[in-house]
This record gives C-alpha cells, structure tokens and sequence, in this order.
C-alpha cells in the first residue's frame, strides 16, 4: 500500500478502532501499472519516463529554431544552459569543460526534474527516492570518469592517477594507494547514489509522516490542534523539500564535474 492510498482511509483516526498507519518502507512500494510477462511497470518508472520526455522535450523547443534575440522559452532554456556551464562545468572543470556541458546540463535537469515529482499532484513521488535511479545515474558518472581518465593518460598513467600520490614516505605508500583505490575505484559512484537517494527518501518519509499524521489526528476534539500543527510541519517540509530537491541535483553534477576534472588532471 503506498503512501497515498493511507491517506485515504477516510476511517482510521486516532478515536476510531485503528492504529496509526505509519508510513515506511511499503510507502516507496506501488501496484504494477501493467505487467508483461514478468516485468512490472510502476509509477516510479512512469515517472522517470515522464522527467526524461519532459526535460528532452523542454530543451528541443527552446532551442530548435534559436534566435539572436531569444524567446521566452529560449531565454529560460538558455538560463538554465548557462548555469550549468559557468557555475559548475567551467567553474570547477576550466576552459576543458565546455564540451561537458550538455552531459552535466542533463544530468542536473534530469535529477532535478525526478526530484520536483515529489512536490506534483498526482506525481507525488521522487524517482529518486528509490535506490535504483541514483544508482544507474552514478553509474553513468562512473563510466564516464573511467573513461576518460584512461582515455587522456593511458592504462599506466590512468592507474596512477587513480591510486597514485607523488612525494609520499615510502613505508607510507602501499597504505595510501589503498586508500586511494577504494576512496576513487569502489567508494566514489557508492557515496554518489546514496547521497541523491538517502536524502530524497529522507524527505519524502517526513512529508509522508506528517501528513499521515495530519489526517489520523483530525477528529472534532483537542486532537485537531495537534493535527494543525502536523499540517503546518508537513508544509514546512515540504517547502524545505524544495531547496533540497534543487540543492541535491546541484551537488551531483557539481560531483560529476569534479570527477571529470580529477579525470582530465594529471595525477598528484
């Protein structure tokens, strides 16, 4: 049962014969939409279909027909281009940056957009929240890393600019390049799926919370009070959600040029 569906047991408050439905794990959880053999379709795949259409289609009509002196749709396109390249790819990459501006432009829209779902009516749901989305966009950060750090040094000069620091203590070295190997190889795309998914959910979980609880608690006695007080966390939460949701993708395409940086640099 999702998060939605205990909101409207229209019968479970706190002075009737039934418990708090509390939300958890199950509230991330939705009935297939259709199924195909023994693949299922749920909401949060809909979703991410919806964000990625959205954000192709938003930027192909901004900019299929440009114009020197930019429509409203141009200049909001353009806007949000040139965040992207002067406060993250040019800002942290450096003049190397330019042709990665459309994939960190993507990137950010597309986190973005999966993370204001949560905030939609009918959507009500971040994408992103479920481990699965942050994990195949690291993914592809990750690649995209390895990739290119091979690509602009070599196998030997891509390993050393992974695992290798110059002027260490010798009895130092094998430690440091342990370190170094598991903080750049294994812990990197790790920490940056669940950084995006660990505070989506976590957001999510509270609007959640609160508004259950708004609900349990409306009943004509003292108890309304209380539950006007949950109502007003939940809107709380939920304006603070918003911040969150842009802020969240803003750091995972700033991590991602980072990564792109530390991939185009030499080692240390």
């Amino acid at each position: 049962m999702s998060a939605h569906m205990l909101l409207a047991e229209s019968g479970c408050h706190i002075n009737a014969d039934c418990a708090f439905p509390a939300p958890g794990l199950h509230s991330f959880n939705f009935q297939p939409i259709f199924s195909v053999g023994g693949f299922d379709f749920t909401k949060p795949m809909l979703l991410t279909i919806i964000c990625m259409l959205a954000v192709i289609g938003f930027f192909f009509a901004a900019f299929r027909k440009p114009k020197l002196v930019p429509g409203k749709l141009q200049l909001v396109g353009e806007i949000g281009y040139n965040f992207v390249a002067r406060s993250i790819a040019l800002e942290v990459i450096g003049k190397k940056g330019s042709k990665y501006v459309p994939f960190l432009t993507s990137i950010f829209f597309f986190v973005w957009i999966m993370n204001v779902m949560s905030i939609i009516p009918l959507a009500q749901f971040p994408a992103t929240s479920r481990f699965a989305y942050p994990v195949v966009l690291a993914a592809l950060v990750y690649v995209t890393y390895m990739f290119l750090t091979f690509k602009t040094h070599g196998f030997k000069g891509g390993v050393k600019n992974l695992v290798w620091l110059d002027g260490l203590p010798k009895p130092l070295v094998p430690l440091i390049v342990l370190l170094e190997f598991f903080s750049n190889v294994i812990l990197r795309p790790f920490t940056l799926a669940v950084r995006l998914w660990a505070n989506m959910f976590a957001g999510h979980m509270l609007i959640v919370m609160f508004s259950v609880a708004t609900w349990y608690l409306l009943t004509p006695s003292i108890m309304s009070a209380v539950a006007g007080g949950s109502f007003l966390l939940a809107l709380a939460m939920t304006t603070l959600e918003v911040l969150i949701q842009f802020l969240q993708a803003y750091i995972f395409t700033l991590l991602a040029s980072i990564y792109i940086q530390g991939a185009l640099e030499e080692g240390h």
